[in-house]
């Protein structure tokens, strides 16, 4: 069975940067399970696992627009630092906005603190090693709802 729209996936992957830095990987953990077509994963890595078969193994690179989009300038802002309370602040720190989303701290100064609300790996080229470990029907349910249930899944 070839992985196609409205089918189940599961996958072993390795992810790294163009350096070879390991940023993510299933290994050591169950494999992932995700309903291919409904937007579940990047659009390079759906883009790479279409028609492929349990025990194919494959490299993706996969450039920044099919992953987490190119690093937007408009998203690096600086706020004040009372916008923080009394609490310590370091670069490298990820905080909620009011508005639902994530910044990540790039700069602290005495005055103002530089955020950043791209994605962490925006601007990043991205090399998977994947294994297809499994490829199945999804049920109506899973369909209907745009992700995998049960084992490896949601549970409602």
């Amino acid at each position: 069975m070839q992985i196609t729209k409205n089918k189940v996936a599961s996958i072993h992957y390795t992810l790294r940067d163009n350096e070879g830095t390991i940023i993510d990987s299933s290994e050591g953990r169950d494999p992932l399970h995700y309903l291919h077509g409904a937007g579940n994963l990047i659009a390079g890595m759906e883009e790479g696992l279409e028609g492929k078969s349990k025990g194919d193994k494959l490299n993706l690179k996969i450039s920044p627009a099919k992953g987490y989009g190119e690093k937007d300038s408009s998203l690096v802002q600086k706020v004040p630092r009372t916008a923080f309370g009394d609490q310590e602040v370091k670069p490298g720190m990820r905080f909620s906005t009011n508005q639902g989303g994530v910044v990540t701290v790039t700069d602290v100064g005495l005055d103002g603190v530089t955020v950043d609300a791209n994605h962490p790996l925006a601007g990043v080229e991205l090399n998977f090693a994947v294994e297809v470990m499994d490829v199945r029907d999804a049920s109506n349910e899973e369909i209907s709802h745009g992700h995998v249930h049960g084992p490896g899944g949601h549970h409602h």
